[in-house]
């Protein structure tokens, strides 16, 4: 038997020496195991000790510090991974799946999940209807985690050591993007938390990780599920609006965050989803007066709290249909006409919309904007039923994408302090107004000569932006 202490020991001496060889430390163990074991020793515990192993073998330090990853936004699900599901896919159904009967089922079965989700109804994940989700769903949520990690990255607030608990992980959507996010150099000891059979394809997508970023499954539900230490990133990727007690839960893994860590929670962008994430995010903000916002929903008012609706999403750049997608809907175009129906093929099995609401929340009081209005030259959104018809200055985030189908572009803003919607209607756009449209999401905005208006049919308030208002980014 292997004297693992002793392996670990003689690597903790030498990693502030020199790179760590298998082939030479083992003589340095009693019992001299072989160099194999001795690397799989390393391979195991490279976490706790700070190791990253290199391709020629070696063992070296981790450096310390912060990552910053060069990340530039996402076009397409990566062919490896699109690989490793199809690989799946084959051989419970052959080559020949997407014209299949499976084919058909798979399709059902996506069509009843789009069914069950806008009915807000329960969905029991066996393994075929996890193999459809996944085959809906991992491109898009692979795609939406990386632009939410990017807050945090591009901030220097990812170290390059990171314990990541993934509750709810699903199919493996968001593992496979923070793997894909994350440099090489990164050290990840993930932890994920899934009791359906999803857990079966996230096994499948987790083989495809690099040395380095270990992925140990719990085949358990987020409220069973007792966590080990403290996590740098604890990830609730579209799984909060399914818990029945989703801010308890969210409120107990908090308990287990690192003092420096952050809370990932993403969900859809629909309505019923995004606003379930607000009332969670406000829940938990009540309870707890350690938690801070750190984005986007911030503040921006000391001692205010937003009680409107709050519908607040992004949205990204479409990805490309992987091929496992365009196969499957493009199959259901041959059946159709084959049945002399003219549907199928239309885009109906693939999904390349990425929009999305999230939260980033920390325990350290740190946000992604500090900033506090001055009241003596801005209003307050919480009093803006005194400023109906005046023009008035203004500081706010824009926490939207255009939403109109047409006519104006328009936009929901926020300083924190809001108990009805506010919009940012663009009417006429100028050189001085641009930062409106130009502004990404979560920008914080200062509105000079803005009119207000009180919208009945919508029952918000609408800040109407003209070419007399002057349309600043602060941050």
């Amino acid at each position: 038997m292997t004297d693992t202490e002793a392996v670990l020991d003689t690597a903790r001496y030498l990693r502030e020496v020199r790179p760590i060889d298998p082939e030479e430390i083992y003589e340095y163990v009693d019992g001299q195991p072989h160099p194999a074991v001795v690397r799989q020793t390393l391979r195991e515990h490279a976490f706790e000790l700070g190791l990253k192993e290199r391709e020629d073998g070696a063992f070296v330090p981790v450096e310390d510090g912060t990552v910053h990853p060069d990340f530039t936004g996402v076009e397409r699900f990566p062919e490896q991974y699109a690989r490793q599901l199809e690989s799946l896919l084959v051989d419970r159904y052959g080559a020949g799946w997407p014209d299949s009967d499976a084919g058909d089922r798979l399709r059902e079965h996506i069509d009843q999940l789009k069914v069950d989700y806008f009915a807000d109804a329960d969905v029991t994940y066996d393994e075929e209807t996890a193999l459809a989700y996944a085959l809906y769903h991992l491109p898009d949520y692979y795609a939406a985690i990386q632009y939410v990690l990017d807050d945090l990255g591009s901030a220097g607030l990812l170290g390059r050591r990171l314990r990541v608990l993934d509750v709810g992980a699903g199919t493996g959507g968001p593992m496979l993007g923070i793997h894909e996010y994350l440099p090489e150099e990164t050290l990840v000891d993930y932890d994920a938390v899934e009791p359906s059979a999803a857990a079966d394809v996230f096994e499948q997508m987790a083989s495809e990780t690099r040395r380095g970023f270990e992925p140990t499954l719990y085949r358990e539900t987020a409220e069973s599920f007792s966590p080990d230490g403290d996590y740098d990133l604890i990830v609730f990727a579209n799984v909060l609006s399914e818990l029945s007690q989703p801010a308890a839960v969210f409120e107990r893994y908090l308990d287990h965050l690192a003092d420096d860590g952050t809370v990932v929670a993403v969900s859809p962008a629909e309505e019923r989803t995004a606003t379930r994430l607000r009332d969670i995010e406000r829940e938990v903000l009540d309870r707890r007066p350690d938690a801070t916002v750190y984005a986007p929903t911030i503040r921006l008012w000391p001692d205010e709290s937003p009680s409107d609706r709050g519908w607040t999403f992004t949205r990204q750049a479409d990805i490309e249909p992987p091929a496992f997608q365009t196969r499957l809907d493009a199959a259901a175009a041959d059946d159709a006409a084959a049945d002399g129906i003219a549907a199928g093929g239309d885009g109906t099995y693939t999904k390349t919309t990425v929009q999305y609401a999230y939260l980033l929340l920390r325990t350290d009081g740190r946000r992604a904007i500090e900033y506090t209005p001055d009241p003596d030259t801005v209003a307050k959104m919480a009093d803006m039923d005194a400023h109906v018809t005046d023009r008035i200055d203004l500081a706010a985030l824009k926490l939207s994408p255009d939403l109109s189908s047409d006519g104006n572009p328009l936009y929901k803003i926020s300083d924190g302090s809001e108990a009805v919607d506010h919009y940012a209607v663009l009417t006429r756009e100028s050189s001085l107004n641009r930062e409106l449209p130009a502004a990404p999401y979560g920008s914080l905005l200062r509105f000079e000569n803005v009119l207000v208006l009180w919208n009945d049919d919508e029952d918000a308030y609408n800040l109407v932006v003209d070419d007399e208002t002057v349309v600043d980014r602060l941050a």
